[in-house]
């Protein structure tokens, strides 16, 4: 047992009851107790400005302050010390709005023994300690929370950065709406971090690198496995001479970081060079959607497989060969590039919105220019599952061919 004595401040203006109290608390042979007894509201607040105390006892009716503003006025003062208030009424009410007021509990004169008021004042004590402590533990994780809040918004200004912001023309220096060309792109991640990204780059004056890759989930997992890929992309895209070989060399990379880790994780990806001089795009697919090829002087619409048969996704097996093929185009078509955040969203029933739909909505809208078309899929989409957000990262991506 602590031998400091318990500083106890009565607010007491019947003499009676203060003397009454002040016996209980001096009879005691278990706590050792130090009283200051003041008859006035006002009084007692002078002395908080100069003399700690542990608990504070008042009376609901005093000379100077009248029912819970006794409480209200000493919380305002001391807001960290215990209040017990003394009340002359069993009602519950009172006893009620006094706790919401602020008190940590309340005694009835004439009601209590020596061994309830001194059990009321340790337990005040303790459980104003143990507030006092949620409180603290509160504001350090809301505190933790901000910096995490503050660092995901950062790492989220530097992802949606890292996408291209202005988009190479082809041949260089050519003015864009000018270029052999043209490209649009929707991106709405899921949460503040995303799991997709795209770029372009330039091959040559007449041929565009699109690069678009989706890495399973959403979020920071996600985004951090981005972060890998991205200067792999960066590194490597010299070095393979085509977009087999570079899903061939990024696969091999990532595996070998990935199967470090106790997760399964893959990216899907899809890489097309699109050359103008040639009318062709050499492509490869490792698990990706496969992309539209949008003939609108045909009214015709041609999704780019492998056959049907795309490679499996980016970080699964080490030994994968991916492979190039080619798909012809016309100058004033439109290649269609996206993730599946779009169609694998679902309505209350649990039905996919589907590739299917995705391509007949598609059709529909195909003499629309593409930022309409844009907007009709993923209003559709939505509309579909009645939701206003996707549940996973939504990307999408169209080239133009002037």
């Amino acid at each position: 047992m602590n031998d400091q004595p318990i500083r106890v401040l009565l607010i007491e203006d019947n003499p009676s009851d203060a003397r009454l109290l002040s016996e209980m608390l001096r009879d005691t042979q278990t706590t050792p107790f130090e009283l200051t007894w003041l008859d006035r509201l006002s009084k007692a607040i002078d002395r908080l400005h100069t003399n700690p105390v542990d608990v504070v006892l008042v009376d609901l009716t005093l000379p100077d302050a009248t029912g819970l503003d006794t409480v209200i006025k000493t919380r305002e003062i001391a807001p960290d010390l215990p209040i017990i208030v003394l009340t002359g009424s069993s009602s519950d009410e009172k006893a009620i709005a006094a706790l919401r007021a602020g008190a940590q509990d309340y005694l009835v004169k004439g009601w209590a023994d020596s061994e309830l008021i001194i059990r009321t004042i340790r337990y005040a004590i303790e459980r104003k300690r143990t507030e006092a402590e949620l409180a603290r533990y509160a504001r350090e994780l809301r505190a933790y929370n901000e910096q995490i809040q503050a660092d995901l918004l950062l790492a989220r200004e530097v992802q949606m950065a890292l996408l291209p912001q202005h988009y190479p023309t082809f041949p260089p220096g050519t003015k864009p709406e000018q270029s052999l060309f043209q490209f649009y792109h929707h991106y709405q991640p899921a949460a503040l971090l995303a799991g997709d990204f795209f770029d372009v780059f330039p091959i040559n004056d007449t041929s565009a690198g699109i690069f678009i890759c989706d890495v399973m989930g959403h979020g920071i997992r996600a985004a951090l496995i981005t972060a890998m890929i991205r200067p792999l992309v960066d590194e490597l895209i010299a070095k393979a001479a085509d977009p087999g070989s570079l899903l061939n060399e990024i696969n091999r990379e990532l595996v070998s970081i990935l199967r470090q880790t106790d997760a399964t994780i893959f990216a899907t990806v899809f890489y097309m060079v699109i050359d103008a001089a040639s009318h062709e795009i050499r492509y490869a697919n490792a698990g990706h959607p496969a992309p539209l090829h949008l003939q609108r002087s045909r009214n015709t619409i041609i999704p780019i497989t492998n056959n049907n048969r795309p490679g499996p996704a980016l970080g699964l097996f080490p030994d994968t060969i991916y492979t190039t093929l080619q798909h012809p185009f016309e100058s004033g078509d439109a290649i269609f590039l996206y993730t599946d955040g779009l169609f694998e969203i679902t309505n209350a029933s649990g039905d996919e919105y589907g590739q299917e739909r995705l391509l007949n909505i598609t059709r529909q809208n195909l003499a629309r220019p593409t930022p309409e078309l844009f907007k009709e899929l993923l209003r559709d989409s939505q509309q579909f599952a009645g939701a206003q957000e996707f549940i996973d990262d939504v990307c999408l991506l169209s080239v133009e061919i002037a």
